[in-house]
């Protein structure tokens, strides 16, 4: 949102100075981004032509003597049609930097006469586009003085970052009601618009939405007669060119200042251009419409329109058609002030691509009740500049607004955000802004005005005092105690997403953050898809659905490495998936992948693996091998864990595992992932990855106090026995593995698988696992009795849970 200083005062009456009111503005909520002070026009300064030859070289160029007010004529070559003795302009000498043409004049030679500056046009300083002559000033402009000054081009132009709960401050009455109700200067009242009236409006308006009447409640229409369309007055069209709008022609200005000035959209059509009576409607499958930025659109239901008998005439408050714009042959114009909903706005200017400055009011939220004041004001200022006759506004569909009542204890705002404001100062706060106060004591019932809509409940008033008696009012205080050392103040949820984090960095992999979205086809391949997930208004077409999976997003990112030439890439994220619209549907997920030679042993490119070939590939060992880092940093029971062969669809079905607790809770999967999956991607190379569901640990049992140190070690010698077990090829090794620290779990606190054989020998069907048992005596030396009776346990464990037998 732009504005001028000037035009800011027109509604603000304050002494303050521009560094004060930005200091100001940004302290209640509506940020300064920038401020142009108009440097660029000090320089420019008035001065006369005392003398006018003609060039010796040259039949279209002059030799001015120009009077800059220092007593010293300066010589210039100038090629202006209307260069002539006695001409007062605006002149800019050597060094100066004039936009018009992106130049810093310097002392030229031109066709053998020396020039020092030039006398400038309104194209060159960017006041407008006439460039036919320079700038031509009545002859009692004071000569040698400011320009810019004397122009009113040195008004400043403030820029805020507005936020989208605040279409109250997309006009600069708004921002100067703020500004008032902080006790920077009084804000102005406008005397209401006065004119005659003659005559109806011929030009009737029906709303044909049947029961969509939202899509606008609000139509106001009033014919002017006998207009002449000519430009602007010189302060508005300054004013729009300083804000970065250009100057079309007076009624078309008049609805683009209105817009900034209060915060209400307008539209014009040459009368003559309409055929028959007006129609709000939804549009036509397939429908177009010539807009005035020159381009055509085809619409479809989704849009509502205002038509006329011979179609679409604009796309409702958003862009007018170029067919019913006015000119400067207009001589009886339509001015339209309407209603329209918000969120049909938005999808609307989103899907057609259309950004204009109605669409950002109407989106946001216009002050209904100012729909009738806002073509009052309008019908004021046509008359004031075109002239003409105004007939009798025509209103449809209005029903009027019914304010919102908030029930508002003033202790709110001490509880909410630990101000001491006093009931008066609240009080005062809120009735500067606009709002109805009624009661006593420390309740009120407050009134919401029109121009409010962010504003719901009692907390939204608290926020209105607390900005308005400053921000920065609020004293820092330290967070309170737990009064604990260590005290436990994240989630459960939040410690494991923490400590998951740092286990996959420091197994060397990096940190990504990917879109929540992925395209339909990707959803559908990771188990998603369902029409609950599909977003409403995506940012892009392959953006459509909210993810099932981290691993799209992630083996996408891994293939946009590569394609920069980063093979070898081992990357992670832990964030949230969704397997349905509610929030118990959201899952807490902690998901990587490796490609290339990222693998922990692997280690890429590295001098000691150059005599084998380069690094390791990745395979489902090191998904299976991060999975486990991150069960382990969450305190996840491994001893209640096991691995299931076999995993989600998108992997390998021979080279994947599912990860579960007990025999129901599935903690993740790991794997190597399917080439169709990588085919449907696009992703080449390489890759295994690996979920595992944060959400689905269960909460961590609490541990009793401790009476005794928390590192315990035994003086005994640990001792380690081998095992070779021959079982049938399909019982997996992590069977083996559970039933030999099943046998003692006091004294068996290793076992590990060093050795796989399979043979003839063994016999069809058959293999042999070698497992090393790490044996821990605690109490006492273990005697050889000991060992026996734990080696026959370990034997007998493993026989009943897999029916192997010791190999021979």
């Amino acid at each position: 949102m732009k504005f001028t200083l000037s035009w800011l005062k027109d509604h603000l009456e304050t002494d303050a100075s521009l560094e004060e009111i930005c200091a100001r503005l940004t302290m209640i909520g509506l940020e300064v981004e920038d401020v142009d002070d108009k440097a660029a026009f000090k320089p420019f300064v008035i001065a006369k032509v005392v003398s006018a030859e003609q060039h010796p070289n040259a039949d279209k160029l002059k030799v001015l003597m120009v009077d800059t007010g220092n007593g010293q004529p300066v010589q210039v070559v100038c090629g202006a049609p209307n260069a002539r003795k006695g001409l007062i302009g605006a002149f800019a000498a050597p060094g100066t930097y004039v936009p018009g043409i992106d130049v810093t004049l310097s002392v030229g030679n031109i066709r053998g006469v020396e020039s020092r500056g030039m006398m400038c046009s309104e194209k060159e300083l960017e006041i407008s586009d006439d460039h036919t002559g320079i700038i031509d000033l009545p002859e009692d402009a004071p000569i040698g003085t400011s320009y810019a000054a004397y122009a009113g081009l040195d008004d400043p132009v403030i820029e805020i970052n507005l936020t989208p709960n605040r279409p109250d401050c997309t006009s600069v009455h708004g921002i100067a009601r703020d500004l008032a109700a902080s006790g920077l200067g009084t804000l102005k009242a406008q005397p209401a618009p006065s004119f005659a009236v003659e005559g109806e409006t011929p030009v009737k308006v029906r709303l044909d939405l049947g029961e969509d009447k939202h899509l606008c409640p609000g139509f106001a229409l009033r014919l002017v007669r006998g207009v002449t369309n000519g430009p602007s007055p010189a302060w508005m069209r300054q004013r729009l060119n300083a804000i970065g709008l250009r100057p079309i022609n007076a009624l078309v200005d008049i609805t683009n200042y209105l817009t900034f000035d209060q915060g209400r959209p307008l539209h014009v059509f040459d009368a003559a251009k309409v055929t028959g009576n007006l129609r709000v409607r939804r549009a036509k499958e397939g429908e177009k419409v010539l807009a005035l930025d020159t381009r055509e659109y085809t619409l479809s239901p989704a849009n509502v329109v205002i038509a006329d008998e011979d179609g679409i005439e604009s796309i409702g408050g958003i862009m007018g058609g170029e067919h019913s714009g006015c000119d400067e042959n207009t001589t009886d114009v339509l001015i339209e002030s309407a209603l329209w909903d918000p969120m049909n706005i938005a999808k609307t200017g989103r899907t057609l691509g259309i950004i204009t400055d109605a669409r950002y009011r109407f989106e946001r939220g216009v002050d209904p009740e100012y729909m009738v004041p806002g073509v009052e004001r309008a019908t004021e200022l046509v008359l004031q500049f075109c002239g003409g006759t105004a007939a009798r506004l025509d209103v449809v569909g209005y029903e009027g607004h019914t304010p919102k009542v908030v029930d508002f204890p003033v202790s709110e705002v001490k509880r909410l955000t630990g101000l001491e404001v006093s009931t008066e100062e609240s009080v005062a706060i809120l009735t500067k802004l606009g709002f109805g106060v009624e009661g006593s004591g420390e309740r009120f019932r407050v009134t919401v005005p029109s121009w409010r809509p962010d504003v719901d409940g009692k907390a939204d008033l608290v926020e209105e005092v607390m900005r308005i008696h400053g921000v920065d009012n609020i004293l820092a205080a330290p967070l309170e105690s737990h009064n604990v050392v260590n005290g436990k103040i994240l989630t459960t949820l939040q410690i494991r997403t923490r400590q998951a984090k740092r286990a996959l960095a420091s197994r060397g992999m990096l940190e990504a953050v990917t879109w929540s979205f992925i395209s339909q086809e990707q959803a559908k391949l990771f188990g998603g898809g369902q029409p609950a997930l599909k977003l409403a208004n995506p940012i892009a077409a392959d953006m459509s659905d909210m993810r099932p999976s981290l691993l799209p997003g992630l083996l996408t990112a891994a293939q946009r490495n590569a394609d920069k030439g980063y093979g070898d890439v081992a990357i992670f994220e832990v964030s949230g998936t969704y397997e349905g619209d509610t929030p118990e549907a959201q899952r807490r997920v902690a998901g990587g992948v490796r490609r290339g030679t990222a693998s922990l042993n692997g280690a890429g490119r590295l001098w000691s693996n150059a005599a084998k070939g380069g690094g390791k590939p990745v395979d489902v060992f090191d998904a299976k091998a991060d999975a486990i880092a991150v069960l382990e940093a969450c305190g996840v029971p491994m001893g209640n864990v096991h691995f299931e062969a076999g995993g989600p669809t998108w992997y390998h079905p021979g080279r994947s595992g599912t990860i579960k607790l007990g025999p129901k809770i599935v903690l993740g999967s790991f794997g190597e992932f399917h080439p169709k999956t990588l085919d449907a991607l696009d992703v080449s190379g390489g890759l295994c990855g690996f979920e595992v569901y944060i959400d689905a640990m269960p909460e961590p049992k609490k541990k009793a106090t401790r009476t005794k140190p928390a590192l315990e070690l035994s003086p005994f010698q640990a001792v380690k026995r081998d095992f070779a077990f021959v079982v049938d090829k399909a019982v997996e090794a992590a069977a083996i593995l559970r039933a030999a620290s099943g046998a003692d779990r006091k004294l068996v606190t290793g076992v590990n698988v060093f050795d796989v054989f399979e043979g003839a020998s063994l016999g069809e069907g058959k293999k042999s696992v070698a497992i090393e048992v790490t044996i821990q005596p605690v109490e006492r030396t273990l005697t050889d009795e000991d060992f026996e009776a734990l080696t026959s346990k370990i034997i007998a464990n493993v026989a009943k849970s897999t029916g192997g037998v010791l190999r021979a």
